[in-house]
């Protein structure tokens, strides 16, 4: 069983639609102001999103049918009449299991709640494993997340390296071996559950807009074994045409040379970023001025990818997701400088880059959110 990632839309829904497409999107609408807003009645949620009451009151009669809105209670109310029953997302009906790809020494893997809680986590080290190797540690961390599992598992979600289309197939992953592998549907045969593979950075973007601080339009770079970005334009994910927006680790910065990159190119972004290649380069450092110059290089080397990033798409925001004590500091610094210094001052001079606030769990929580808007329809 494989479920489509939601695409080409919005993630939250906020209006009623016409009547040939209504019921799907009033019924995503009404969890989705539930799952936002909490405890409501049914006239609240009325007024909320703009339905008639017996639109709503059929549409919580099947969700509460299907276990996933359950009554609270009656209001305390003052108002003359009988007091309103209040509704809520039966927020412990079902587990989700998340798995992270992007480090370069560990997978890893969580049960997470309907709202995004971390309930339980599993760990295997990669020790470079690639190609099957690697595509069997992933399936091992999820049967043992799905023997622990307490709730019913409403999917499974997976962030991976690389270039992933909108089936799940991981396209190009040059980091684990993979070349056209099919991760979502052989998950799927062989745990037969809802499951959604993206790309890292992608899942990363969708936490920060769900569980993060995103208030608008916004780039997130996830640097981890490799670099990748994900997008976030007017509320709706950017994918790309051919699924590799945002694919900025082997974009070449400057003419200057520099490393060959596992893609064979050389002075690709990676080279100067992704955490090996910095943790190596920071090893041999003989010096904390060396390192000093070796972390602003490197942020100088991204505000320079992502300058014309900025000046096209007139971004507000860049998240940064990795590891803090490499990017939080001199790179971020030179990268902010960077891109100010490289775009023009009267439209990005308040440019905001900076940390996300979800630390290492990020794409675990992203995973979540694909699960949730998969299966639900809200995030």
């Amino acid at each position: 069983m494989t479920t489509g990632f939601a695409t080409g839309r919005a993630l939250r829904p906020t209006t009623k639609v016409l009547p040939e497409h209504a019921r799907g999107h009033n019924r995503s609408l009404v969890l989705q102001t539930l799952y936002r807003i909490g405890t409501l009645s049914r006239a609240d949620i009325a007024r909320e999103t703009g339905l008639t009451r017996v639109t709503v009151s059929d549409l919580i009669s099947e969700l509460m049918g299907e276990g996933l809105v359950i009554e609270m209670g009656q209001r305390e109310d003052a108002r003359p009449g009988k007091p309103a029953t209040l509704l809520d997302l039966d927020r412990s009906a079902f587990q989700i299991v998340g798995v992270d790809l992007s480090e370069y020494a560990t997978f890893r893997g969580a049960l997470l709640d309907l709202d995004g809680h971390l309930l339980d986590t599993v760990s295997l080290p990669l020790a470079g494993s690639t190609g099957d190797e690697a595509a069997a540690k992933v399936e091992q961390i999820i049967a043992e997340l799905v023997s622990r599992a307490v709730r019913p598992i409403l999917g499974i979600g997976v962030g991976s390296p690389g270039v992933v289309d909108l089936n799940g197939v991981v396209l190009s992953a040059p980091n684990l071996g993979w070349t056209g592998r099919d991760l979502q549907g052989e998950l799927a045969a062989r745990f037969d559950l809802p499951v959604v593979v993206i790309n890292d950075a992608n899942a990363a973007t969708l936490a920060e807009h769900s569980f993060g601080g995103a208030t608008g339009d916004m780039m997130l770079v996830k640097i981890g074994h490799g670099v990748g970005a994900g997008l976030l334009l007017g509320g709706t994910p950017l994918f790309g045409s051919r699924f590799a927006a945002g694919e900025i680790g082997h974009v070449m910065v400057g003419t200057d040379g520099g490393a060959t990159c596992v893609c064979g190119k050389v002075g690709c972004l990676e080279t100067w970023l992704a955490t090996p290649r910095l943790d190596a380069a920071l090893a041999a450092a003989t010096s904390d001025i060396q390192k000093e110059q070796i972390l602003w290089e490197a942020g100088e080397r991204l505000g320079i990818a992502l300058a014309p990033v900025v000046g096209a798409l007139d971004l507000a925001e860049i998240v940064l997701s990795g590891p803090t004590e490499l990017l939080d500091g001199t790179l971020a610094r030179a990268a902010i400088e960077t891109l100010r210094a490289r775009t023009m001052p009267e439209f990005h001079g308040n440019l905001e880059l900076r940390m996300t606030g979800l630390g290492e769990d990020i794409v675990l929580r992203g995973a979540a959110v694909m699960v949730l808007s998969g299966q639900l329809g809200v995030s």
